[in-house]
């Protein structure tokens, strides 16, 4: 890995929950000002607005492009790097995607595989390779088949990793054997999408993290990847021990972010309320997060009130 790529994207990024209001019906940008802050103040490297945790498929078009901006407008001055989502099934769309992101201030590009269109490899090439030769700010590959359908093998991956705009790959897939053949055959910086596998990836060579927990735990996050990235993995492991059931919890209670937001609304930090067709989380998979934020040790804000408050008056939308 070249000592720009590596430096670029070595870190603690967040995925970005997308605030709403409580009936849905409006994105909350002081509450995603909030957010960002509390990132900042949690010492995360970056922050991703609009992927698959910000809900992007239920934003209009006015939506996506205010809450890139804000999120732009608050994370640059605190000095917090901006992966702008801008991916889509529609190669044209994504280089348009990819043209207004880069117009409104983003450090780097996040541009999924195409979901639903089922592409083969060659479509796959072909669909980055036109969108790396119109970009002008890094970007940064997102290989989640669980989501798209279908997943980057790693010859495509190699393939890519030719063109200059190419710097990063967002690891979703599962693997541990597909981040040590990237990590060998290439010089992309890699970051884990998955924050259970973070450790045992960064063990492999990621880099950094998209981290769905970061939007809870920032902190806990930032500092697993910096002892990882020093070659501490003794101390990095201590904190993946402890936030590990809340990590797995988040993935696998419901769809991510259903679990996600209601944990932040059960801390005081989102009205935790999704959009169809997503589902409020049920009042089991509530309770259980409760006792998982309260094992970690997770708190809401000064003046919030407490998780299990919360969880027992909490009514589902």
């Amino acid at each position: 890995m070249t000592q720009f790529q590596s430096a670029a994207f070595a870190g603690a990024h967040t995925a970005l929950i997308t605030p709403f209001s409580p009936d849905g019906s409006t994105v909350d940008l002081s509450a995603l000002e909030a957010q960002i802050l509390f990132q900042a103040s949690g010492g995360i490297t970056g922050v991703v607005p609009c992927g698959t945790t910000g809900e992007t498929p239920t934003l209009s078009d006015a939506e996506r492009r205010n809450v890139i901006q804000t999120t732009v407008a608050t994370a640059r001055p605190l000095g917090v790097k901006v992966i702008a989502g801008a991916g889509s099934n529609a190669t044209a769309h994504a280089i348009q995607l990819q043209s207004e992101v880069e117009g409104f201030g983003a450090d780097a590009s996040l541009q999924v595989v195409p979901y639903y269109n089922k592409p083969s490899q060659e479509g796959l090439f072909r669909h980055f390779m036109a969108i790396a030769d119109a970009a002008h700010i890094p970007v940064v590959l997102y290989d989640v088949p669980g989501r798209s359908g279908v997943g980057l093998s790693v010859d495509t991956v190699v393939r890519l990793a030719c063109h200059p705009n190419i710097t990063a790959i967002k690891v979703a897939n599962g693997s541990l054997g597909f981040v040590a053949d990237v990590a060998q055959r290439c010089d992309l910086a890699i970051l884990s999408g998955d924050d259970p596998l973070t450790l045992p990836m960064q063990s492999l060579g990621a880099v950094g993290v998209v981290s769905v927990l970061g939007n809870l735990a920032p902190a806990d996050v930032a500092q697993q990847i910096a002892a990882g990235n020093r070659g501490d993995f003794a101390a990095a492991r201590v904190i993946h021990e402890r936030v590990l059931p809340l990590a797995t919890g988040l993935l696998s209670l419901d769809g991510n972010p259903v679990p996600l937001k209601a944990a932040m609304a059960m801390l005081g930090r989102d009205s935790g309320v999704v959009r169809p067709p997503l589902a409020a989380a049920s009042v089991s998979v509530r309770d259980r997060l409760v006792e998982l934020l309260d094992a970690v040790g997770v708190r809401g804000p000064a003046g919030a009130q407490d998780s299990a408050e919360v969880s027992g008056t909490m009514e589902s939308r």
